[in-house]
């Protein structure tokens, strides 16, 4: 069973690579039994979410940054 330091890294690495089948299952195991690890991965969704929509408008918005 991962830890939730493994899990953290898991999911981080997740966003630069794709994960093995055998880690995307170890992890979804661990994410059905830990609420802390689930919520991060909340909130690890909305920052990538909220980055790249910064980006996009960024890309349609000719003023310079502040």
């Amino acid at each position: 069973m991962l830890t939730c330091k493994d899990v953290t890294h898991l999911l981080s690495e997740g966003q630069d690579r794709k994960l093995t089948v055998a880690e995307r299952v170890r992890l979804e195991m661990h994410l059905v039994i830990c609420d802390g690890c689930s919520n991060f991965r909340k909130q690890m969704d909305f920052l990538r979410t909220a980055c790249q929509r910064y980006v996009d408008a960024r890309k349609h918005d000719d003023r310079p940054p502040r």
